[in-house]
């Protein structure tokens, strides 16, 4: 008997629909009931009773169920004391990050992590939140910092931390870099540089909402996939670009970096950073990672 395929059966068992069980799973419906019948087969007995609009329970589904929570609970346990066990004898933690809470956020974190624990080696890894994501699943990666996704996996837990700030980077020769501010206004006419939007949606999404709750139409110029080469792009006078304020730390000659000036909230909840890492999992570097960062994430912020 596969304890995946169990976990699907408990998952419909209890929720009697097979879509609220596949997305509680985060699956799609049709590979739910493709193990619903391989385990059924595997038993040599029918679990559920399906017609176009309803599930039910069958006598052995209802057995099985019952004693599938207790089954599942145990392997649980047993995984989670071993994965401890091993995590507690560790000296390495696996730290992803996208490239600017890797700029910003990791320097200032691992700073004071190493300092209350000067014994652990902390690996890094700079990604896309599209990359770095799989990995946490996989488990090729013990914590994440990233853009949290529209529909996060249910296998994850996120931690929101703040919104990161958004600047202007303008070419050091430009008519608007001896600006202290910059409003959205200021850009109407100015040629965009983006981010592509598969792998960056938040970021290539700021400059758009930003333009349309202004009343403005985007004139984007150039999409590129990299942070770095966008400000290099913009280093080459092909436009100007909307990024994170720290990305500033990614110093690049001939640019500048100039505030973003926005009535109300206009510029804020566009650039959300969020801590991800296995659900039910249990690692104690992790979690003297996560403590060290709740501890000192108002200053953090600040500084976003």
């Amino acid at each position: 008997m596969d304890l995946h395929q169990l976990r699907c059966f408990l998952a419909v068992a209890e929720e009697l629909h097979f879509g609220r069980a596949a997305q509680r799973l985060g699956m799609l419906p049709s590979a739910l009931g493709r193990h619903i019948r391989l385990l059924e087969e595997d038993l040599g007995t029918r679990l559920l009773a399906r017609t176009t609009r309803n599930v039910a329970l069958t006598e052995d589904g209802a057995a099985l169920r019952d004693e599938a929570r207790g089954l599942l609970d145990q392997a649980d346990t047993l995984a989670a004391r071993f994965r401890a066990h091993s995590r507690s004898q560790a000296s390495s933690l696996r730290v992803g990050a996208i490239d600017s809470a890797a700029a910003g956020l990791l320097p200032l974190l691992l700073h004071d992590f190493r300092e209350a624990h000067p014994e652990i080696a902390v690996q890094l890894l700079e990604d896309k939140s599209i990359r770095l994501l799989p990995r946490l699943l996989s488990g090729r990666l013990d914590l994440a910092f990233v853009r949290p996704p529209e529909h996060p996996d249910a296998a994850l837990d996120f931690f929101f931390l703040f919104y990161e700030s958004a600047v202007v980077a303008v070419p050091k020769s430009h008519r608007l870099a001896r600006r202290e501010k910059l409003s959205i206004q200021d850009l109407a006419e100015e040629p965009l540089i983006v981010p592509e939007r598969r792998s960056r949606p938040h970021s290539h999404d700021l400059t758009i909402k930003l333009f349309t709750e202004a009343g403005l139409q985007a004139q984007i110029a150039q999409v590129a996939e990299e942070k770095q080469t966008i400000v290099n792009l913009v280093a080459a006078e092909l436009g100007v670009a909307i990024v994170p304020r720290w990305t500033a730390r990614m110093a690049t000659k001939g640019v500048r970096y100039i505030p973003l000036k926005a009535s109300g909230a206009l510029a804020m909840n566009k650039l959300p950073l969020a801590a991800a890492w296995p659900r039910g999992s249990r690692d104690p570097l992790r979690d003297d990672m996560l403590a060290v960062l709740q501890r000192n994430l108002a200053a953090y912020a600040e500084q976003a």
